[in-house]
């Protein structure tokens, strides 16, 4: 029969690892997310210059820098 030290005994052992389970759980979910949202969706980076220049976060002089860098390689 079980007494009630074992079940004191098995209420700290899943007090202790059903946290442990959760969080690793919760990192996996939160690693898996992750990688899926940088994947690059599709974009060459001459693409994002021109993302870049049209939003006027570039100037014409640096995007044409950027440019003529990609298309050199």
């Amino acid at each position: 029969m079980i007494g009630s030290s074992e079940i004191i005994m098995i209420f700290g052992v899943l007090i202790l690892w059903i946290p442990i389970i959760v969080l690793a759980f919760l990192s996996i979910k939160y690693l898996i997310n992750r990688s899926k949202t940088h994947v690059c969706e599709g974009k060459s980076a001459l693409d994002t210059a021109k993302e870049r220049y049209a939003k006027g976060e570039i100037t014409k002089e640096e995007f044409e820098e950027i440019k003529n860098t990609l298309i050199s390689k």
